[in-house]
């Protein structure tokens, strides 16, 4: 197994593993803890071989809004055909901050990719809560953000259009969250979900959200990951976003997608 950085701030692909066979599960949980988003290359999975990695890393569980691929309830897909001109979680985010108990991480596998386009972006919320100011960490590590699916319509991603999925989710998190691995420090808000801090208006909270907003998906923050079919992308939820770039218009892109289950963050 050799490990290749693929950005100063995060991100490594793994090279000469063979998910559909036997692999050490330690050495890529490392990997994955470490670079925080790790990615393969030439992986040919069917959905059964798909889950099989997915439960070796972690409680593969059901996403709200999303239809799921016929035999497995946990493996939803991902797609943006040729008419459409939005795609799925088209925006910076990290998944599902709305629920009570969001996810560990997510994994995508590439179907069918574009000829041009689709890459998709991360950010370090590790780096980004560390390149704040002592004053900044002291006010933010009091406070307490809501956030909301609802959400998701204002900010144009594809989870609302799916209407036979029209419950809305809300939580509260704290805004700095620390890694229950790791034990390092990261920004726990986004511009997908994020609607206020508790015991505020939207009104008072906009200037701090929209600072923040800016602040974490600094380029020095980032990594960006171009695709081909059986790629696969593994990354932590807990400190991560990212950010399908939408610039394929009239190309279909199909990802299949599995979310492994997290706890409340602390």
């Amino acid at each position: 197994m050799q490990i290749r950085r693929i950005s100063g701030a995060l991100g490594a692909e793994i090279l000469g593993v063979d998910l559909s066979k036997n692999f050490s599960e330690k050495e890529i949980r490392e990997v994955f803890l470490e670079h925080q988003v790790v990615f393969f290359r030439d992986q040919k999975l069917d959905p059964a071989q798909f889950m099989a990695f997915a439960r070796r890393m972690g409680k593969p569980i059901e996403y709200p809004f999303v239809k799921r691929i016929d035999g497995f309830p946990e493996v939803i897909e991902v797609k943006k055909l040729e008419h459409e001109r939005h795609n799925f979680g088209g925006i910076w985010h990290s998944d599902t901050a709305y629920l009570d108990e969001p996810p560990m991480g997510s994994m995508l596998l590439a179907r069918e990719v574009p000829p041009y386009g689709g890459d998709t972006e991360f950010a370090s919320q590790y780096l980004a809560y560390e390149a704040l100011s002592d004053g900044m960490k002291r006010i933010l590590d009091g406070l307490v953000a809501v956030n909301s699916s609802a959400k998701a319509d204002v900010t144009r991603t594809r989870e609302d259009r799916v209407k036979e999925y029209s419950k809305q989710y809300e939580a509260e998190h704290p805004v700095v969250r620390t890694h229950p691995e790791t034990g390092r420090k990261a920004l726990y808000v986004n511009t997908g979900h994020t609607v206020r801090f508790r015991g505020m208006t939207e009104q008072e909270s906009a200037p701090l959200l929209q600072f923040l907003f800016r602040h974490q998906v600094k380029p020095e923050f980032t990594c960006r990951f171009h695709w081909e079919v059986g790629s696969l992308a593994f990354w932590v939820n807990r400190c991560t976003q990212h950010n399908p770039i939408n610039d394929y218009h009239g190309h279909r892109r199909v990802m299949h997608r599995i979310t492994l289950a997290g706890d409340r963050p602390r």
